[in-house]
């Protein structure tokens, strides 16, 4: 991933009309370990946490990858009191040009629309700050939530395949191209 222009992706934070995406510090590591579930993650490739290093460690490698622009991950957290409410980010690791979009949340988060405004600002300010070709959302057939996510912002399916996720289960992708 390029940028449009010199950003610290440590310093980044985009504002929803009841969001706040900011850049995960280990202030957010015992909210990830408890509701990083694996009722949560039954449709995502990581396997939920089974210790807080494991935490730290995905804190860690989120960091260097802010560092080196290669990934951007964001806590999403109310806008009004602060309470947090998942993790979403943009991986660009892989194919720099074709970066990845991510998102989870909290079991008590759900059935909000707040999957949707956190993706649709986080892609607003790629639009704004990142060069690329297009961008890929990832998620499970089965997963339909998050596949509206996807097409609420025009994202179209161009992939489908099967693959073991982190906790051995298998999932079912499609993955969606959003220009």
């Amino acid at each position: 991933m390029e940028t449009t222009k010199y950003i610290n992706f440590k310093t980044v934070k985009i504002k929803g009309e009841r969001i706040l995406l900011s850049p995960v510090t280990s202030k957010y590591r015992n909210y990830i370990f408890n509701e990083f579930t694996k009722e949560i993650t039954r449709f995502m490739f990581p396997a939920s946490p089974s210790e807080l290093s494991q935490v730290d460690s995905f804190i860690e490698v989120s960091k260097k990858g802010m560092d080196n622009k290669t990934d951007l991950v964001l806590v999403i957290t109310d806008i009004n009191n602060g309470e947090f409410l998942g993790v979403c980010g943009l991986h660009g690791n892989k194919a720099p040009q074709e970066p990845e979009l991510g998102i989870w949340l909290k079991k008590s988060a759900h059935s909000k629309y707040l999957g949707r405004e956190a993706i649709s600002y986080l892609v607003k300010w790629v639009k704004e700050n990142i060069e690329y070709n297009y961008l890929v959302y990832p998620a499970d057939k089965e997963n339909i939530p998050s596949r509206k996510i996807a097409e609420s912002l025009g994202g179209e399916i161009f992939r489908e395949a099967a693959r073991e996720n982190m906790s051995g289960n298998i999932l079912n992708e499609v993955a969606y191209k959003i220009i």
